[in-house]
């Protein structure tokens, strides 16, 4: 077999080769930002989270949501969160839906449902807390998919604080990026 060059020009095919991946690599990394995406200064301001209220009967949502939410500001790192309750901007927000509904069932049994879409619906406001100004006052919602093993109540708890992670990084994807 005959190689695919001859070793003249080896140095060249392998410095064009690597001329052409380079290009490829840093087309890939152009449209990366690095650091906060709304041109804000990182840790700029501060967000105070206050408990959301439950309108729902399902138990241990505020936890779960709250929870996340600010474990989210602290992992994005835009804002800088505040629990002291002194905070620039102050988020507050309603629960006002819980629902689950059937995706796919159970193929020997119509009636049964196997899997299931869990979704959070919450109405969120945050203030500026030196002039009220009310910079976000949208219905946000989170959702995750559950696949019932035996107990729904269970499965339930366990996916739960997916639903409240997917919701928190829907709010704070808004606080960070919003027009304010």
């Amino acid at each position: 077999m005959q190689p695919v060059c001859s070793p003249r020009f080896r140095p060249l095919f392998t410095f064009g080769l690597t001329a052409v991946a380079a290009v490829f690599l840093l087309a890939g990394c152009a449209g990366y930002k690095l650091g906060p995406t709304n041109g804000a200064v990182a840790g700029g301001r501060s967000v105070t989270v206050n408990f959301f209220h439950n309108k729902t009967q399902e138990p241990r949502l505020i936890e779960a949501i709250n929870g996340a939410l600010r474990k989210r500001i602290q992992q994005d790192g835009t804002l800088r969160l505040d629990t002291n309750g002194s905070g620039d901007i102050v988020v507050n927000g309603e629960i006002t839906t819980f629902e689950r509904s059937g995706i796919s069932f159970n193929p020997g049994d119509i009636a049964t449902v196997q899997d299931y879409t869990l979704r959070l619906i919450t109405r969120v406001t945050a203030t500026e807390r030196g002039t009220g100004k009310v910079v976000l006052d949208k219905v946000v919602s989170g959702k995750t998919s559950i696949r019932i093993r035996q107990d729904l109540v269970s499965t339930e708890r366990q996916v739960v604080p997916l639903a409240a992670a997917d919701l928190a990084d829907r709010i704070v994807s808004l606080l960070v990026d919003g027009a304010w």
